[in-house]
């Protein structure tokens, strides 16, 4: 039985193109902290990309930064305005901190600059809804950051949904979460609230929604209750072992864990909680229930590129209680990185046009969930989350 079932989830998969080297992408990195190490890392390896500038605001910071990853030729702007301005590039990377999202991905559509964005979206609703806003006036790609969606095994789960075979989805339980994994070691640009805006919830919190929305056809989002709590990150003892202990808590603005009860349009509910510190070693599995079938997705800490070990759908036959593993397979089909995927889809839409891979009419409704909880938990009582028209 389980063979049969199987066959209903293959689909038809994309093939990678032919990369055309003779006609280059040229590519500005805004940012050059961490996040763009995984950025410049794939576009040196892709043969129709030039990386031709870069932007930050740390002097020198750019350069270094270049030099490292053997980027010759480059050029470098203390900011996002004049590397744009410059008219050098057609596509950029933004790789700001969460807080300075929403204003460089704006500029650069505002003067026809198509854009791979960083998760999280933006760190609040108004700001998602103005960078949606300069998108639908430019016509330019704008894309997010999520990179699990090139994993085949993540795609499983919505090919799983799509099939039927969990029939009607009714419920969705987030899972996952860390017990220890304040990111300190990047800085404190995660961690302040003028620099990361949200915390555990637009780090990690952010892929988790995704998986799930993705997987159900990201339905509208009606209601929430939420929490947060920096319990941990406000606790200089969390911190004994970094460098500077009591400087990471007096700086800590953001949350650490949070949790939120979502209802979303077809009567399906959300329990979602996310975490970087708790006393526990995981929040669970991820679950999806339907009116035929259940499935476990297994718990990762963040959600952000593959889970290890087999789904496993749970259903009743003929009277028996049954349940079963979806073999796993390569991450990708062609062999080559997540990351690279994810942007070698950007390349290509910018090159010959097509759909982004990650669009803003979705993830703007995973930013209201984020936004939603935050508000919820300021007021105390359940809010309607509200979308304006863009």
């Amino acid at each position: 039985m389980a063979d049969n079932v199987l066959d209903r989830f293959d689909g038809n998969f994309i093939e990678e193109k032919a990369v055309d080297s003779s006609k280059k992408v040229k590519v500005g990195i805004i940012g050059t902290g961490w996040i763009a190490e995984a950025h410049i890392r794939q576009y040196i390896a892709m043969e129709d990309v030039e990386v031709v500038a870069m932007a930050d605001l740390i002097p020198g910071k750019a350069e270094t930064f270049a030099k490292r990853f053997g980027v010759e030729g480059c050029k470098f702007y203390p900011s996002h305005k004049e590397l744009i301005d410059a008219g050098e590039v057609e596509a950029v990377s933004i790789c700001t901190y969460n807080c300075q999202h929403a204003e460089p991905t704006i500029y650069a559509l505002n003067h026809g600059v198509n854009v791979m964005l960083e998760k999280p979206f933006t760190v609040t609703l108004d700001e998602a809804v103005e960078v949606m806003k300069a998108e639908k006036a430019s016509g330019k790609l704008l894309t997010i950051g999520f990179q699990p969606r090139m994993s085949e095994n993540m795609k499983m789960i919505k090919k799983i949904v799509d099939s039927g075979e969990l029939g009607k989805i009714y419920y969705l339980k987030a899972g996952g979460g860390r017990r220890h994994g304040i990111p300190t070691p990047y800085g404190t640009t995660f961690i302040e609230k003028e620099t990361g805006g949200i915390g555990a919830m637009g780090d990690i919190g952010c892929y988790s929604l995704d998986m799930l929305l993705n997987a159900v056809g990201y339905p509208k989002p009606l209601t929430v209750t939420g929490y947060t709590s920096d319990f941990f990150g406000k606790n200089p003892e969390y911190f004994t072992n970094d460098d500077k202990p009591a400087d990471y808590a007096d700086k800590f603005g953001v949350d650490d864990f949070a949790a939120g009860f979502i209802r979303l349009e077809g009567g399906i509910m959300l329990d979602f909680m996310i975490s970087w510190a708790m006393h526990m070693d995981t929040i669970g599995d991820a679950i999806i229930l339907g009116t035929k079938g259940g499935l476990r997705i297994p718990s990762t800490e963040c959600w952000n590129g593959e889970f290890t070990t087999p789904l496993t759908i749970y259903k009743d036959v003929a009277g028996k209680r049954v349940e079963y593993k979806i073999p796993m397979g390569a991450p990708t089909k062609n062999g080559k990185d997540l990351f690279y995927n994810k942007l070698r889809e950007f390349i290509d839409a910018v090159k010959y046009g097509g759909e982004p891979t990650v669009p803003s009419s979705q993830i703007i409704y995973n930013q209201a969930i984020i936004d939603g909880i935050i508000k919820s938990n300021a007021i105390g009582k359940e809010i309607e989350i509200e979308i304006p028209e863009i």
